[in-house]
């Protein structure tokens, strides 16, 4: 068939057997007769008479070969080529021109050698388009070839498998083809072009745009009308350079046949020159295939040679069966998210900046002193020196009385001795295990300053680099493994550390420290004087003046929990420590108590490098004694008469709440108290409340000095203190509204939604600052706009250790302006915090990134909802102000998560009424949705080492469903606006739908049918009646002493049991109770409040033979009626029964005392007690005269408490009890084990109706007795070896959480559960 009308001509092997492709195509039905006549047309058209052209045919000699200067690169598998070929006029000129260079080039991928101007530009459109296209296959699924597929495949595995991107043979070769204009597609010259190996070609090489452009139209017009592939939806989006990829791939993948002892006839062709594709040699040399005659000897894609005149189409047959005939289900069902989900719209009316550009603020200068020291060792030597006995550092115990008292002669002293150990007692003289330039990781507790003091002294004398982390106390400890990760990157083998911190590490039973998770292997090294070598006289630490050597680590914990290490060099180090003391004012022998950590950040700034540069003296209060006596800083103030201290917002807040009134407390002797955390804009209330408390003490309005800082940029700005008490600080009422979009906007103070923020001071001297915006190029904010505040100067950090891609982004940062000029040629730094420059200089901070929030497009910042939260009454409810805010990804946007420790006293009631006022504060305030809020017990929340709550790890807990929390309210409606599109039902089989199995499954599929009930065809004898009334009484007559149902009590012995006739009886006695006792009619409602048992299935199927309205109620818990029995009642009166039906022990329950205190007793209906049945039979059973009548109601409530109702007629009921018989498979002969709640749903239909559909025995176990005997469900399922059986959630918690400790119990004498076949959750 492939060669008819082909006999006159001789046609290449290569088109014959892409011909037989096009057969075996057709006759698959993966293209159309019409495509196929065009496809064919196209191979054969080389080979047809055809009429001379005005020009004579076009035919170029081309070279494949990288252009002169770049280098030969080779094409990763999966790229095409794009070819670069002009008019055939422009390239007979261009040819004359150039004598014997090449007339154009292939070139494959993206050439790195290329300038960026000369690359082909990729838009954002394009690019997104492409990224689309290659995430959900190279080809539209719609319409493939598996064939085709295998060949590309071959091909691709072939190129793959000799590293080059088409086939390189061992020596040059051309091939005789024919060339078409038609054949080609435009060049690429648009800059809509796809990325796919769309590059432009050498200047040598290729004509000018100009040139290429001249018939531009006529490319165009081609290409619309000339099309040979299938039209789809992504190639209508292809560019000229991706059609012309195209075509290059096919004539690539006939290139492989060698030279032909018999070429192609190409006498109808005549044409001064040849086509000769020449392709370059290749660095690995590529085998020539053995020819058999005339035959080449073509390889499949496993290299099995293959005769290609015999059986090309048998092995692409063989190829297609190697492989799956269609990609995974899965794939049918891959939603595009971004077309499928809502689009938020920007509100209109949103606030936009309207400032100027904002210009780079800069600091004072720093000032020259001229007895400043060259580096921080030698001012360690100097005090040391002239003044051994001056005090450097005193140490608290937990009364609050001094430990120790370390003088800077001691410090200097025990430094060099540390140093000297470091370097000469670890290892050995030829092989130390420390050498200068290595790192050393800092391990000790909070409660002892002094030794980290000395240790880290002795790691600059030794020139190591430090690394102070803290105390591993167990190894799972929170952030811990993260620690361990950076201390694995910093390559440190040693820790120093103390001897009671030594003596306090976890141990192995054996006494050796175990390795923590995810930490290296380390070397504890104990820094005490009386476990070190004495240096000998003649040995001295070299002291350096500050270069650009690393001079310490500090970690940073970042918002995904990762840690980093920020280095900081030696000249960092010292310029910092002399900008602290020109802006703070430090003097020699100042006192400076610090409450702050002194291994890091503020903590280590003040109370540990400057102070030494200038010769302070700090008191170090301990976390330990604060947690005691939260008053203990403020009282050695007084003590010491300190002019300086530094405090965080929470050390002011407890000493507030700690304070009463004592009459021996005197701050007049403060210059200045440092708040550590003024960056957060709510530190703002504790600052006003100290001043209101303490001013009458003696301490003065200007002396609260708040400062901002981070880890990579060190301290970013500091009030300054003044003399001038009648100079206010800066402070501003912006509007919250306003800051979710990232605008200016002062507002009054009356109102709620509104954060009044305060100045942190100006910026550091000899730094500049600058505010860009977050997203995207860092260009510099208008002086309305909130932006990341960015700083240049030397003392800030230079990079994260080992992570040079990440310093680039913070570190090395460039801002522009909104002209795209740099601002400055030296580099900026982000400093991780929100804020803007506001009059006078003065920095103001509202956020922080690690905080920062982005939900539907607004910003809010996880510090402002903590504050909210915290405000709301009762204040006292969340134990200790411990809470988390986070935010989690669901359908592609941030969600608000509220974590927090609730008091142990605290009440369900309390909890829930709490929860819901921080749910309406955070909706007036913030105008945003809280997505869930959680609340746990007291102190399970992952704790930092200072007490606070570990955000990443309380988040991963989260996403784990590990926080086990006591309390929820998830508000998903709330906050979750971008709900999917509804689907769109496709009225029939589309070109957009492709048949998988009984599915049709297109980009949009709306929905997926189960069999169908009505076409099934079985042995099922139960269709034959409408109702189940009509079911229960064949089976009674068929086959009447059947089991149907068994009950089990929390022994696990059978309570009682039903048969087919028994039950049949019992339901005709009801059946009678209620016609003359409860004089009911047909229809009419009857509330059945039974346990779960018997008794309530008789009920209901006496309601159907009497012809009422059964409707199931939970009946009310004894032990608390008053929350229950409110829910039986509002079920009872909704419902409208006309007759409640129960138990005799019910029914003194309901008529009890605690029953009126609840509700009004004598509004219940007439209630009729089952336990005494009449022995009548009926006159009559009733039988319905309309399957789509009323059968029972079926009413739940939510957990939110709302009640719902469904109505149930027999021909749904009867339908879904066939659903499910076909489903499970239950006949007869089955029996299956149900522990479920039979009142409503799914429980409900398998308590009460598929047993008597059916015909299996149902065994019952309430789930009421779980409670006594946790084990009961798994010991029937196991007694009775049954293959299915159903169960809810909570039975399986309340088993595995009763049997948890009992499993090795249950391994030797347990339930044998190897029988059954699975386990069905409803």
């Amino acid at each position: 068939m492939a060669d008819r009308g082909l006999e006159g001509l001789a046609l290449p092997l290569e088109v014959r057997a892409r011909l037989a492709e096009l057969e075996l195509e057709l006759s698959e039905g993966d293209i159309t007769q019409k495509g196929y006549e065009k496809k064919r047309s196209k191979l054969i058209g080389a080979y047809l008479p055809q009429p001379p052209t005005a020009n004579g045919a076009a035919v170029v000699r081309c070279r494949l070969q990288p252009s002169d200067g770049a280098p030969r690169r080779t094409l990763p598998a999966g790229h095409l080529g794009v070819c670069d070929i002009r008019d055939a006029s422009v390239r007979e000129r261009a040819a004359s021109a150039a004598g014997n260079r090449p007339l154009f080039y292939f070139r494959f991928g993206v050439d790195q050698a290329l300038p960026p101007e000369r690359r082909a530009p990729v838009t954002p459109s394009s690019a997104s388009r492409y990224h689309r296209r290659r995430s959900s296959g190279s080809r539209d699924e719609r319409y493939r070839s598996d064939v085709h597929t295998e060949a590309v495949q071959a091909a691709l595995a072939k190129h793959k498998e000799r590293k080059m991107a088409v086939p390189m043979p061992s020596k040059r070769r051309s091939l005789v083809v024919q060339t078409s204009m038609d054949a080609y597609t435009p060049p690429d010259t648009s800059s809509g072009s796809e990325d796919e190996g769309s590059v432009q070609g050498d200047s040598q090489g290729t004509p000018t745009s100009s040139q290429g452009s001249i018939n531009m139209e006529h490319w165009i017009s081609q290409a619309i009308h000339g099309s040979t592939t299938s039209t789809t939806s992504s190639s209508s989006t292809q560019s000229g350079g991706s059609g012309a990829a195209h075509r290059l791939a096919d004539v690539m993948a006939q290139t492989h046949i060698e030279n032909h002892s018999a070429p192609p006839d190409v006498t109808t062709y005549t044409s001064e020159h040849s086509l000769q594709v020449e392709r370059p040699q290749g660095s690995t040399t590529s085998r020539t295939a053995p020819k058999y005659g005339n035959a080449e000897l073509m390889e499949t894609g496993d290299g099995v040679p293959v005769s290609s005149r015999v059986s090309a189409k048998i092995q692409q047959l063989v190829n297609t069966l190697k492989r799956p005939k269609r990609p995974p289900l899965r794939e049918f069902f891959v939603d595009d998210f971004e077309e499928l989900l809502e689009v938020q719209q920007p509100d209109p009316n949103q606030p936009k900046p309207e400032g100027a550009q904002m210009l780079a603020m800069r600091g004072e200068q720093l000032g020259v002193v001229t007895n400043w020291p060259p580096s921080l060792e030698a001012a360690l030597q100097r005090w040391g020196t002239i003044s051994p006995k001056a005090p450097c550092l005193t140490t608290m115990d937990t009364n609050g009385k001094p430990l120790y008292i370390l003088t800077y002669g001691k410090l200097w002293t025990r430094s060099m001795k540390v140093a000297y150990n470091i370097l000469h007692k670890l290892g050995t003289k030829q092989e130390p295990m420390v050498r200068p330039g290595d790192r050393v990781a800092l391990v000790f507790p909070n409660n002892d300053p002094a030794a980290s003091m000395v240790a880290f002294y002795g790691c600059l004398l030794a020139e190591v680099v430090p690394v102070p982390i803290e105390v591993p106390l167990t190894r799972k400890d929170a952030g811990s493994q993260q620690i361990g990760f950076l201390l694995g990157s910093c390559g440190v083998t040693v820790a120093l550390t103390s001897d009671a911190c030594h003596k306090g590490l976890p141990k192995s039973p054996t006494g050796e420290i175990p390795q923590f998770k995810g930490w290296p292997k380390l070397l504890w090294f104990v820094t005490e004087s009386k476990h070190l070598s004495k240096p000998p006289r003649d040995w001295f630490p070299h002291i350096k003046d500050a270069n650009n050597d690393t001079a310490y680590i500090e970690y940073k914990t970042c918002k995904d929990g990762s840690v980093l290490g920020v280095t900081v060099t030696r000249m960092a180090l010292l310029t910092h420590c002399q900008a602290l003391t020109q802006a703070c004012g430090y003097t020699e022998a100042e006192t400076i108590v610090n409450v702050l950590d002194f291994k890091k950040d503020v903590g280590l700034w003040h109370g540990i490098l400057t102070s030494v540069m200038n010769m302070m003296h700090v008191i170090s209060i301990p976390y330990s004694l604060m947690k005691v006596n939260p008053l203990s800083w403020i009282q050695k103030v007084c003590q010491y008469k300190a002019k300086v201290a530094c405090v965080k917002s929470r050390d002011m807040h407890w000493a507030l709440v700690a304070h009463r009134d004592q009459r021996d407390i005197n701050l007049s002797s403060l210059r200045m108290l440092i708040v550590a955390d003024g960056a957060n804009p709510w530190s703002i209330s504790s600052c006003d409340a100290f001043l209101n408390v303490f001013q009458s003490k003696g301490l003065r309005p200007e002396v609260i000095c708040p400062c901002a800082s981070s880890p990579e940029a060190l301290t970013v700005a500091i009030r300054r203190p003044t003399d001038d008490s009648n100079q206010p600080p800066g402070r501003g009422v912006l509007s919250m509204h306003g800051l979710t979009y990232g605008v200016i906007r002062v507002d009054s103070e009356e109102k709620l939604s509104v954060l009044t923020v305060q100045d942190v001071g100006l910026v550091m001297p000899g730094a500049i600052m600058c505010s860009v915006k977050p997203d995207g190029i860092p260009q510099l904010c208008r002086t309305d706009e909130i932006g990341e505040l960015c700083v240049c100067a030397i003392a800030t950090g230079m990079s994260y250790y080992g992570l040079s891609g990440m310093t680039k982004n913070t570190f090395e940062v460039f801002p522009v302006t909104s002209s795209g000029a740099p601002v400055s040629e030296y580099p900026f730094v982000r400093t991780g915090l929100l804020g803007f420059v506001g009059p006078g200089g003065l920095v103001f901070v509202v956020g922080k990134m690690d905080g920062l929030m982005v939900v539907s497009g607004r910003r809010h910042n996880a510090d402002d909802i903590v504050a909210t939260a915290l405000a709301v009454e009762p204040m006292k409810f969340v134990y200790r102000g411990r809470i988390a805010v986070f935010s989690v990804t669901v359908l592609h946007d941030e969600r608000i998560v509220i974590v927090a420790e609730q008091r142990p006293d605290s009440t369900e009631e309390d909890s829930f009424q709490w929860m819901s006022r921080v749910l309406q504060a955070i909706d007036s305030i913030h105008q945003v949705g809280v997505y869930c809020l959680a609340l746990v017990p007291a102190n399970t929340l992952p704790k930092t080492p200072l007490g606070g709550i570990h955000l990443s790890e309380t988040k991963q807990l989260f996403l784990e469903g590990s926080l086990h929390p006591c309390n929820v309210l998830m508000c998903p409606h709330t906050c979750v606006t971008n709900l999917p599109k509804p689907r769109q039902k496709q009225p029939e089989i589309g070109p957009a739908s492709v048949m998988v199995g009984n599915l049709v499954s297109g980009k949009r599929i709306a929905q997926a049918s189960g069999r169908d009930l009505g076409q099934i065809e079985d042995n099922d004898q139960a269709r034959k009646f409408l109702f189940l009334s009509e079911v229960l009484q064949w089976r009674a007559q068929t086959t009447p002493d059947h089991v149907l149902y068994t009950l089990l009590n929390c022994r696990g012995t059978i309570a009682s049991s039903l048969t087919c006739v028994q039950l049949h009886k019992r339901a005709e006695k009801i059946a009678v109770m209620l016609m003359e006792r409860g004089h009911l009619q047909d229809g009419d409602h009857v509330a059945l409040v039974y346990p779960p048992g018997i008794d309530l299935i008789a009920a209901f199927y006496g309601c159907l033979y009497a012809g009422c309205v059964p409707i199931t109620v939970r009946p009310p818990h004894p032990q608390n009626i008053a929350t229950t029995l409110p829910t039986v009642k509002m079920i009872v009166e909704v419902s409208r029964s006309a007759c409640l039906m129960t138990t005799q022990l019910i029914c003194k329950l309901l008529r009890s005392r605690e029953a009126a205190a609840a509700v009004d007793v004598r509004a219940w209906p007439p209630i009729l007690d089952t336990d005494d049945l009449p022995k009548k039979r009926p006159a009559q059973i009733y039988k319905p005269s309309n399957p789509d009548m009323l059968a029972y109601l079926d009413f739940s409530v939510s957990t939110t408490g709302m009640l719902a109702g469904v109505k149930m007629s027999h021909a749904a009921t009867s339908a879904f009890c066939r659903s499910i018989k076909l489903q499970c498979e239950l006949y007869p002969s089955r029996e299956v084990a149900i522990c479920l709640d039979p009142y409503c749903g799914l429980g409900f239909v398998l308590w009460c109706l598929c047993s008597v559909y059916s015909g299996h025995q149902s065994i019952l176990i309430p789930p009421s007795e779980l409670e006594t005997s946790p084990a009961l469900w798994l010991l029937a399922v196991s007694q009775y070896k049954v293959r299915d059986t159903f169960c809810s959630y909570s039975v399986m918690e309340l088993c595995t959480k009763g049997l948890g400790s009992q499993t090795e119990a249950l391994k030797v004498s347990g339930p044998q559960h190897m029988l059954h076949r699975g386990l069905n959750h409803t």
